[in-house]
């Protein structure tokens, strides 16, 4: 939790003065040589492509139906090519702040659904009480075992009958850290030296 708390705060600081670095990093792999960066290039990109290979292999194992991971992972590589030729084309451009806070905001939100899921385990084992005392039950209107609600709760850690505990530790860690995470960022101070 609190990992995810730091992260979020680094990227809303470090928004700001991305482009920059980036660039200036850029040009000091450029000093060295086009091949340098290549070859990281090729490095990360395969990494990745390694753990997707992976992760999609692992989906498909366990569901024992290879069609629909296999087309969740080809609709979601197609989708990734696209955007990157829009990148790389120009179409589409990203203000990295807001794309940070968005995200930052979603990292927030997912960090306090583990949290609000760990509360639930600890209830479970008898270690908090509380566990039938329930805020509410939407179990008719989401069911845990539909599309939508696993999908819910594989994202969010939703749950559609949350205790009260469950839920006071969700809105307690959710609001001040969404609330600093949104909060208008301060001027940063100039100074001008005056002859």
């Amino acid at each position: 939790m609190a990992l995810v708390t730091w992260m979020v705060f680094w990227m809303r600081s470090t928004a700001r003065h991305l482009k920059a670095e980036l660039h200036g990093k850029l040009d000091q792999a450029l000093a060295i040589g086009s091949g340098a960066l290549v070859t990281t290039a090729f490095l990360a990109v395969g990494r990745e492509g390694l753990e997707t290979a992976l992760f999609v292999w692992s989906a498909v194992q366990a569901t024992n139906d290879g069609a629909r991971p296999l087309v969740g992972a080809v609709l979601g590589l197609l989708t990734a090519v696209m955007l990157g030729w829009l990148f790389y084309r120009g179409a589409l451009r990203i203000n990295l702040a807001k794309f940070f806070t968005w995200t930052g905001a979603l990292l927030v939100v997912v960090a306090a659904g583990v949290l609000a899921y760990g509360i639930h385990d600890l209830q479970e084992a008898s270690i908090l009480p509380g566990l039938d005392n329930r805020l509410f039950d939407i179990s008719a209107t989401i069911p845990p075992d539909s599309w939508y609600g696993t999908l819910l709760k594989g994202i969010f850690n939703f749950q559609p009958n949350p205790s009260v505990l469950q839920a006071a530790f969700w809105a307690l860690y959710l609001a001040p850290v969404l609330f600093l995470l949104l909060r208008p960022a301060r001027p940063e101070a100039t100074t001008s030296a005056t002859a």
